[in-house]
């Protein structure tokens, strides 16, 4: 019995060995296996949520944000022969003069924008009637004002549109905005510049809640026709200089706070309601691009719109900004005066980055896709019995069955 007993133990001793062996090697299995599966899901796709969107680090980008599939998909259906209108919100000094002349001269189309020399506007139909459908300054013009914000133009857009193209009343249109943002501090270096060589943009409306802002509301920072002749220090020094933060006063909607009211809310909740409310905005728009990422602007917006550029965006590094010199404490100062720009154009950097590698990361796969059907189909192709061709009578010719179709 005793030798019974020792042997039955043995049995289980083993059994238990074998089933903890077995366990084991499955483990090890799925720890090499098991990231390349897709599990639970049909036909092995992993869910969109589940993605991997960066299996290979960028060494020259690091993700801080997270942003769901949704807002990184970016494909639209925009359909120029319908009722689609590409609107442009065009804020200063971010190269959006350079963008605005690829939107009418350099759009591969079926219909180009009739652009001619020495007027200031092209016309861009249609290619099935005559009606718009980019709304920008080459196009239409500053048909809302001068350097239109968010809250002016989707307030004024529609209205101008239905006034310009009054047959186009029988369908609601859809409007795609788009719009460039840059780094703060070049940015604000660049607009310095250009206030000081004589610019204004005084005839700007600024229009909020159906009015334009006061003179107690807007005080002006300069005396006479213009501010030409600044140094950098005046120019940061005076409070109600609209380059502070203008990034984010321009894609925010300004009813949220009052418009320029500045006693309508507190200073610190009004300066957390604009930023949430352009971070907002800049999601929801259809495309936004980035300064200091031409190339990578441009591969962006031809895959969102399903329009391809004829002619590569060119990189510029030697700006006007590029060409002043400042010293780091000028630096940080310009910094927290354009606190909020700066949050907004990190947050604005992360989302861009995460949407090139995601369509980046979708073409990789769509190719390997297509490589492994073409792979697959070729190897059918070579796995079919061939048919000797050699041997008179193997394969039946077109007149020889014509011949037996009619002795039928």
């Amino acid at each position: 019995r005793r030798a019974g007993g020792r042997t039955m133990v043995e049995r289980a001793s083993k059994f238990v060995l074998v089933v903890a062996g077995s366990v084991c090697f499955m483990l090890i299995l799925y720890q090499y296996a098991g990231p390349g599966l897709s599990l639970g899901a049909p036909g092995g796709r992993a869910p969109p949520d589940d993605l991997d969107l960066f299996p290979t680090p960028d060494p020259h980008y690091e993700k801080k944000y997270y942003f769901p599939v949704r807002e990184l998909e970016r494909s639209l259906r925009f359909d120029m022969k319908g009722d689609d209108v590409i609107v442009f919100l065009h804020i200063q000094k971010t190269g959006g003069t350079t963008f605005g002349r690829h939107l009418v001269q350099n759009v591969r189309l079926e219909v180009p924008c009739d652009c001619r020399p020495g007027q200031k506007k092209c016309t861009c139909y249609r290619p099935n009637r005559r009606e718009t459908w980019l709304f920008s300054r080459f196009s239409t013009g500053w048909s809302c004002g001068l350097h239109a914000d968010w809250t002016e133009l989707t307030n004024c857009v529609p209205g101008v549109l239905d006034r310009r193209d009054s047959a186009a009343l029988r369908t609601p249109r859809k409007f795609y905005y788009i719009t460039l943002l840059r780094d703060p501090v070049s940015r604000y270096l660049s607009e310095w510049r250009h206030v000081q060589r004589g610019a204004t943009w005084k005839t700007s409306l600024h229009m909020c809640d159906g009015r334009t802002p006061t003179p107690e509301e807007l005080p002006p920072c300069y005396e006479g026709t213009d501010w030409s002749g600044c140094t950098l220090q005046e120019f940061m020094d005076c409070p109600y200089n609209l380059a502070n933060n203008r990034q984010v006063r321009m894609l925010a909607d300004l009813s949220l706070v009052g418009c320029y009211n500045l006693s309508f809310i507190p200073e610190g909740k009004r300066a957390q309601l604009l930023l949430e409310s352009a971070k907002k905005n800049l999601r929801g728009m259809a495309f936004f691009g980035l300064t200091e990422f031409q190339r990578k602007t441009q591969y962006l917006f031809e895959r969102t719109f399903n329009l391809k550029f004829i002619r590569p965006f060119m990189q510029y590094n030697s700006t006007r900004a590029g060409g002043v010199e400042v010293d780091e404490d000028t630096i940080r100062r310009i910094e927290e005066l354009n606190d909020l720009d700066m949050q907004l154009y990190d947050y604005a950097k992360d989302l861009f980055q995460q949407r090139y590698q995601y369509k980046r990361q979708l073409e990789r796969r769509e190719q390997r896709l297509r490589s492994r059907e073409e792979r697959l189909l070729h190897r059918a192709k070579e796995a079919l019995p061939r048919e000797d061709a050699d041997e008179p009578g193997r394969v039946p010719t077109e007149d020889y069955m014509s011949h037996i179709i009619e002795k039928w």
